[in-house]
């Protein structure tokens, strides 16, 4: 208290002249001013008294964001184990972690991080010599909050182009190296954003970028308009030639690549997340133009590998499970395409590698693999070591072997050494974490929804627990985009179970995991759909005795901190703790920062409709808070460099909880700062956050210690 009170002279602002009383101790929560800011849709008022929190640069904001993580640290400061938890972490996270190695030119590129360093350092090496450092994002900046956010090589390895973002943001610098003396090439080119580079030999290469938003609103300003610019080697970046998109060809992203023998441009060109045109250039021919391959949005298309003018084409027209088709450049319409591998039950993900198609399959959430020579016959089905998710079947044309990972929620990150004639594997690098799988278990269960589809789920946790309603759970979730949540080790939930604590991973509607119909059910006017999945999931729980309402969390992030919210909102008895980070929680508003536009074939817009206003505002977190409810203990978790999902999101979401909620739980929000949605993050700042989210989550539930 006297901390607070310190605080209010220095700055004026006010708070409550009472607590709100907590089981474990007295909350004051800050005084939130409200404006009297009001929108009209179809003829109905929608109040937004906290609209001046979108202006995350203003002064009486910062302001804000201080008192509330003073308010929110002086609460998880006096959780008596949360200490103890980061030290753990800390433990638990210092192992040496390596990425899968790469070939580029004459070298063997792969990253690692000894344990506790902020980013992992980029090293290569010869063969038969000692490995080097080529790249150490860690002296980018003092603090590790400046990362390696992608790289890309000439393709015979003798230039290398960087992106770095700073402080977590979606905006890139782009810097150019000699690989042989790392030496620098050229200006630093700046105001990149959502891009690959696509090297046109040792000349230049292609990069995407939107106009940068006007000054103090560079981090949620709307980016509409993505434009593909072409980069000449040694000339001013103002100097570089616009390629496609601005006004001739608007579109909101757009992505190139270069086929790896240099003669083909592919460009991609969409206005939402979901279905993209498809655009070729004959490089081979000088002046050539560029030819539309696809000339809709309706579906979505990717040049995977060429042999000649032979392309290779993964696609979803008229195979909601995917498949990869041929055709030839000079003719290249769909109405061309011939199948190389069909769709199937199972959906497909596609990469090449050594003159082989590797089919990646996503049975029920979990991998199989399976490699087919370029005219789709099956040549081997790759044996993982159980059922998880294996990732990485890409290399280089005239590679003989390639590396994978696999990974379950009870296997760490393995890496995988593939001898591509042959189809045998061999364990390349195994995790140092300390964890023993055998000690856990991980199965996958199958429950009905509110509307009876059936969908997966799976648990895991220490063998021979007792099914009393007892453990502490963690359900997570995310359903949208067509993302797949598939088994994936995490260092993080050891804490979890090594305290006898279920983790809980649904695999809802909204997602990939069974392809385009599965994505179709949970968008729109079907959005309902993967909230009702998600409580259904929280009932199978409590139902089956693995927990109980006073010991279920929820966890989810970005589209997932949509879900928590709107779990919450709409059933907040059902759960003890609630963690929505980084989320989606205004969706009046959300197509109106950043690229938020481009995500409204998953949502749809408040101006779409009267019906689908109608929609929104009744699940919109924000606008689904209720006066004088009692909400679940909650954690907001979001970052002020957050320029995918911005900040006021979480800013005016927690600002009304704190206002409506009524009850013993607290109610706080966290806000990290140099960080963004979540990529980049120093190793100090994951730990800190991971260990504030346990303390958080088991105070919450009774833990007294650990």
């Amino acid at each position: 208290m006297k901390k607070l009170c310190i605080f209010m002279l220095i700055t004026g602002l006010t708070l409550p002249g009472f607590a709100q009383k907590n089981s474990k101790k007295m909350i004051q929560y800050p005084v939130t001013k409200k404006g009297n800011t009001t929108d009209t849709y179809f003829g109905k008022q929608v109040q937004d008294p906290y609209r001046w929190l979108e202006n995350d640069r203003a002064d009486d904001t910062k302001a804000w964001v201080t008192e509330e993580n003073i308010v929110t640290q002086n609460y998880l400061s006096k959780i008596p184990f949360r200490e103890k938890i980061k030290q753990r972490l800390e433990k638990l996270w210092n192992y040496e972690r390596y990425s899968a190695p790469f070939r580029e030119g004459e070298y063997i590129y792969y990253t690692k991080n000894d344990g506790l360093q902020n980013q992992s350092v980029m090293y290569r090496q010869k063969e038969g010599q000692e490995p080097e450092i080529f790249l150490d994002p860690n002296k980018f900046s003092s603090d590790g909050t400046t990362s390696l956010a992608g790289i890309d090589f000439t393709r015979d390895g003798s230039l290398a182009a960087y992106q770095i973002s700073e402080g977590g943001s979606d905006w890139r610098k782009v810097i150019v190296l000699k690989t042989a003396d790392k030496s620098v090439v050229g200006d630093t080119l700046v105001d990149v954003k959502f891009s690959g580079l696509a090297w046109k030999g040792n000349d230049g290469f292609y990069y995407s970028s939107y106009d940068k938003p006007v000054a103090g609103s560079q981090l949620s300003g709307m980016t509409q308009h993505h434009k593909l610019y072409y980069h000449k080697l040694g000339t001013r970046q103002d100097q570089d030639q616009l390629i496609f998109g601005g006004t001739a060809t608007p579109r909101r992203y757009i992505g190139a690549s270069i086929t790896e023998d240099g003669r083909f441009l592919v460009i991609t060109a969409a206005n939402s997340t979901t279905g993209n045109e498809l655009y070729l250039q004959d490089l081979s021919k000088p002046g050539s133009a560029i030819v539309n391959v696809v000339n809709n949005f309706d579906n979505e298309h990717y040049i995977i590998d060429n042999e000649g003018s032979k392309l290779f084409i993964f696609t979803n027209l008229n195979a909601p499970n995917n498949k990869v088709v041929s055709a030839d450049a000079a003719n290249p319409a769909p109405s061309n395409w011939k199948d190389v591998i069909a769709e199937t039950e199972n959906v497909l993900q596609a990469g090449t590698g050594g003159g082989k198609l590797f089919a990646n399959y996503l049975k029920d959430a979990a991998s199989l693999v399976l490699q087919y020579d370029m005219n789709g016959k099956l040549e081997h089905t790759v044996s993982l070591p159980g059922v998880g998710t294996a990732s990485g079947f890409g290399a280089k044309r005239n590679e003989t072997v390639l590396y994978y990972t696999f990974t379950s929620y009870v296997y760490p990150a393995t890496i995988f050494k593939y001898t591509i004639a042959s189809g045998k594997s061999e364990v390349y690098k195994k995790s140092g974490v300390q964890f023993d799988p055998s000690k856990y278990e991980s199965k996958q269960v199958f429950y009905n929804s509110k509307d009876g589809t059936r969908i997966p789920m799976i648990i895991t946790h220490k063998k021979g627990i007792k099914l009393d309603g007892s453990n502490p759970t963690l359900l997570y979730g995310y359903g949208g985009f067509n993302v797949s949540l598939t088994p994936a080790f995490s260092t993080s939930n050891i804490i979890l179970l090594e305290q006898g604590g279920i983790y809980a991973v649904a695999n809802l509607r909204g997602g990939g995991e069974y392809g385009e119909k599965w994505h179709t059910a949970g968008i729109k006017l079907q959005k309902q759909n993967v909230f009702d999945d998600f409580i259904a999931a929280a009932e199978y729980l409590i139902a089956n005795k693995y927990t109980s309402k006073e010991k279920l969390a929820i966890s989810g992030g970005s589209n997932g901190g949509l879900l928590v919210g709107a779990a919450m909102t709409q059933r907040p008895e059902l759960f003890k703790v609630a963690l929505p980070a980084v989320g989606v929680l205004d969706m009046l508003r959300y197509n109106k920062f950043t690229a938020g536009a481009g995500w409204a074939y998953d949502y749809g817009t408040a101006e779409d409709s009267k019906e689908m206003f109608d929609y929104l505002v009744k699940y919109s977190p924000y606008h689904a808070l209720k006066p004088g409810t009692a909400y679940p203990a909650t954690l907001v978790t979001t970052a002020d460099h957050d320029d995918r999902v911005v900040p006021a999101h979480s800013f005016k979401f927690a600002a009304r909880l704190q206002e409506y909620h009524k009850g013993p739980n607290p109610v706080l929000i966290r806000i990290e700062t140099k960080a963004g949605h979540g990529a980049g993050k120093s190793t100090a700042q994951v730990i800190a956050e991971q260990a504030d989210k346990w303390a958080f989550m088991l105070y919450n539930m009774g833990y007294k210690e650990l």
